[in-house]
């Protein structure tokens, strides 16, 4: 566990396929989705807070701090990460999205050793980049501020321009599966045997 690191988990995006609900409060037998992913963060890291721009009384009842983003369009994953980033006390910062519940209990060990002296890493499974599941450090806030305020959103694109380093956790695939319909819900109930009460 990583007492010098802040966990964020994402859970500020508009979750269009999900027709609109918002994804992280989707409830699998009965307990919302961020909930898995925040018993997957709390052991990783030291304090938690939630990037969340709706029902923000609900994800409250979680007992965390809720942050929303600082700039008002729901610019994707790089508004809350830099909401993140501004509101962590620790040099580092490590983010999760609310729809990948079964991420590698060893992300935020595994980014921190294989970092090396980048300022940025995040988790590869050896075919695809995820890099909402990353580590950052609290000085790219200035950077990554101005280049939302130059209109950029993409994520990897900004990543590259901080030289992140993609650390591989290979044959983990399905660790980075992320719930995007209700299909998908009842597909991840059905593998992990959650029996609803």
């Amino acid at each position: 566990m990583h007492e010098e690191i802040t966990g964020i988990i994402l859970a500020g995006g508009r979750a269009t396929r999900m027709g609109g609900e918002d994804k992280g409060l989707v409830p699998i037998a009965d307990i919302p989705l961020y909930q898995y992913v925040l018993a997957r963060l709390r052991p990783q890291v030291g304090p938690i807070a939630i990037n969340a721009n709706r029902n923000q009384a609900r994800y409250r009842e979680s007992g965390l701090p809720i942050i929303g983003d600082l700039i008002p369009d729901f610019s994707g994953p790089l508004a809350g990460m830099l909401a993140g980033l501004k509101y962590a006390t620790t040099e580092w910062v490590a983010f999760v999205p609310c729809d990948v519940p079964d991420f590698p209990a060893t992300l935020i060990e595994k980014l921190w050793q294989q970092k090396g002296s980048a300022i940025a890493a995040y988790a590869s499974d050896g075919e695809r980049a995820h890099p909402t599941l990353a580590l950052l450090h609290t000085s790219l806030a200035t950077p990554l501020e101005d280049y939302l305020a130059r209109g950029e959103r993409k994520l990897m694109l900004f990543l590259d321009a901080a030289r992140a380093q993609q650390v591989e956790f290979k044959g983990q695939q399905s660790a980075f599966h992320n719930i995007n319909t209700l299909e998908d819900c009842q597909r991840w109930v059905k593998e992990k045997g959650i029996i609803h009460e």
